[in-house]
């Protein structure tokens, strides 16, 4: 079969062939431009990625810290707790009236007040270690130190002194 092609068919033929290879061009544009705005995209959401990682990484940072904090925020108020029941304890046990009171007189002139005996004996006022500690055999001023108990009495509402002072001789008698 013999084909016989004229001018005008070469023509036809040779525009088809330009115009197929337009419209190749402008798909390669097309898809470079395309590829272009996807590598740019790829880029942006890497660098958001990126980006949210180090959010992340540094919200971690914040929330262990955070945590180390209340943590020992925590244990202080453990603390601070432990040392208000204690403390509510010695409010309560003051607040109980003491059985007994000693008082520390020094040649008739009070000194201190005292809890226990061992406190007493413990705080000596600048007293000597030799210092005598004894019962005044008439008056507080007659003893140069002097350790005086009070003792708590209920039905009187307060302290009985328990020091009290010799007979005294009548008429000269012994």
């Amino acid at each position: 079969m013999i084909r016989i092609v004229t001018k005008k068919r070469l023509a036809l033929l040779e525009a088809d062939t330009h115009a197929a290879f337009e419209r190749a061009r402008e798909a390669t544009e097309a898809a470079k431009e395309a590829s272009g705005r996807h590598t740019v995209e790829l880029f942006a959401v890497t660098d958001r990625a990126e980006r949210a990682e180090a959010t992340t990484d540094e919200v971690g940072r914040l929330l262990a810290g955070a945590v180390a904090e209340l943590s020992a925020a925590q244990e202080d108020l453990l603390l601070k707790d432990i040392e208000l029941r204690r403390l509510r304890e010695d409010l309560t046990e003051a607040l109980v009236p003491a059985r007994q009171v000693f008082l520390l007189v020094h040649y008739g002139t009070p000194v201190m007040v005292y809890r226990s005996r061992e406190d007493a004996y413990a705080d000596t006022h600048g007293a000597s270690a030799d210092a005598t500690w004894g019962p005044a055999r008439t008056f507080w001023a007659d003893a140069e130190w002097l350790l005086s108990v009070f003792t708590f009495d209920p039905a009187a509402r307060g302290f009985r002194g328990s020091l009290t002072p010799l007979a005294e001789p009548v008429g000269g008698a012994a």
